[in-house]
């Protein structure tokens, strides 16, 4: 019998103390299982999905490796990555930790998108480690969904792997929110009569999202956009950027702005937050007539929906006890449902903006300040998702199934 101790900071027996909660009964047992697809009944079922018959597909797809597609559920499966360095609002709490919320994106995935997926938390943060762990176990999936990694190494992640696998690699945090940003912030410049083209708007956050949605709303067109960091505006001339803000600071700001974020805030047209701290009422109050107020960071937003409506034309957060919730479900399924269907092999700018755009067309004209994007329960979104980014891809050029 082995004598080994709990790890430090546990006890046993705890979880039965907490089994009344509901909380705890939610997730006993976790949320996620692997079910077959087909029966074994008889000695003949089982030879045909086991030995001897499966050598012969097994021979087949030595011979022509793309058949994995149709005789494996590499089409309909992804893998996702974190190491837990970056979860939700609660920071570096490492793999084992970050686990339940992956088993949540396996599970969403699948009601949503109809996509199996596997959840798996990496023991290291070390950035070679990850690309060339994720590199060896992608051969059994058409996908991957990088989760939860910490900025800025997530954007070297992402980059290199996409760089040296043929499938979609996609890092949830930052294009998920980008693209749910841009189909909110299109109806809600619809709804003031204005255009993306029309807007000044000011990022608070220069992670992952923050880069994220700087660059999406650069590709859709938004007139102008300034990005500010704990230390201020990211302007042209700071000698403390990393260079993936001094590429920000080359691509943003015309007016090459600087100091904090709240003088930055002056007559803008929209707040962008996705990151911890508090707004001011009186810098929002300064901003232009109509102004568009999106703050995301959780469970906290850096305003107040009751304070930011005090002006405020249209405000979204990313809770969902009050409207316009910033989700990332209406992201991904739809995203990687397209992607999958048309065995697409990366997921390219125009069927990110394909998505934005699908999603924002569900809201049509049932559009008000309180619905600028669909509810995650809403059947239409990933569907009509799914069919935009599969046309994008085709588009594209990176559709290898018609």
């Amino acid at each position: 019998m082995s004598s080994a101790k709990p790890p430090t900071g546990t006890t046993q027996g705890t979880a039965g103390s907490r089994d009344h909660e509901p909380v705890f009964l939610f997730h006993k047992g976790g949320k996620i299982e692997v079910r077959p697809t087909i029966k074994v009944r008889d000695q003949d079922s089982l030879s045909l999905a086991y030995t001897p018959g499966v050598a012969t597909i097994c021979e087949a797809i030595a011979r022509d490796p793309h058949l994995a597609y149709d005789y494996t559920w590499k089409s309909n499966a992804i893998l996702i990555v974190t190491d837990g360095t970056a979860v939700l609002g609660l920071g570096n709490i490492g793999p084992l930790a970050a686990l339940p919320v992956m088993e949540g994106k396996s599970m969403l995935i699948k009601e949503f998108g109809g996509i199996d997926a596997v959840p798996m938390c990496l023991a290291t943060q070390d950035t070679e480690e990850i690309i060339a762990t994720v590199v060896r176990m992608a051969p059994a999936f058409g996908g991957i969904i990088l989760e939860d990694i910490s900025a800025p190494r997530c954007f070297e992640i992402e980059t290199r792997l996409q760089g040296l696998l043929d499938i979609p690699v996609f890092h949830d945090d930052q294009h998920g929110t980008a693209v749910v940003v841009l189909a909110a912030l299109t109806n809600a410049a619809r709804l003031t009569g204005r255009k993306l083209g029309d807007l000044r708007a000011v990022v608070s956050g220069a992670g992952a999202a923050g880069v994220a949605i700087t660059n999406m709303l650069l590709n859709a067109g938004i007139g102008d956009i300034v990005v500010a960091d704990s230390k201020g505006i990211v302007a042209r001339g700071r000698n403390d950027l990393t260079a993936v803000k001094a590429d920000l600071a080359n691509r943003t700001n015309k007016d090459n702005l600087r100091g904090s974020m709240n003088s930055a805030m002056a007559g803008a047209d929209v707040f962008i937050g996705v990151s911890a701290g508090t707004v001011p009422e009186a810098v929002v109050a300064s901003m232009a007539a109509k102004s568009i107020v999106f703050a995301l960071a959780n469970p906290n937003p850096e305003v107040h929906p009751d304070v930011a409506r005090k002006t405020a034309a249209v405000i979204a957060t990313g809770r969902s006890d009050f409207p316009n919730q910033i989700n990332n479900v209406l992201v991904f399924p739809g995203v990687f449902r397209g992607a999958l269907d048309v065995r697409a092999s990366r997921i390219t700018n125009n069927m990110k903006l394909a998505a934005a755009a699908a999603i924002s067309a569900v809201v049509g004209d049932d559009l008000t300040a309180d619905y600028i994007v669909p509810s995650v329960f809403d059947t239409r979104v990933a569907a009509n998702v799914a069919r935009a980014v599969a046309a994008a891809a085709h588009a594209d050029g990176v559709a290898r199934l018609r």
